[in-house]
């Protein structure tokens, strides 16, 4: 393997809040059309009068985060919070420590 190879994002994991319309379904193919991008999982955490609040978790390997604010964005929805982004050759899984109890 060349030692140039650059590796990108592989999973975010997004906070987002959405107008009721475009549904979460189109959403997630929206998403999951963009550069980098293999899969797309879209949760609905809380519904309120105007908006839905998703877990957005997306995977690949190379993602193209630009691409993923703009896609949401011409939707209509936001970025509240990035809560995890992992980049690197491989995807390196979360470990419950003493501190997260």
């Amino acid at each position: 393997m060349n030692q140039n190879t650059s590796y990108g994002i592989r999973r975010l994991v997004l906070d987002v809040m959405k107008p009721h319309r475009p549904s979460i379904v189109e959403v997630a193919l929206k998403l999951s059309k963009v550069d980098g991008v293999n899969g797309v999982n879209c949760i609905l955490n809380e519904v309120d009068q105007e908006t839905e609040s998703l877990k957005v978790v997306i995977e690949g390997p190379n993602i193209d985060f630009d691409e993923v604010q703009e896609t949401l964005e011409s939707l209509g929805a936001v970025i509240h919070s990035i809560d995890v982004a992992v980049a690197g050759k491989k995807i390196v899984e979360d470990v419950e420590t003493p501190q997260d109890r």
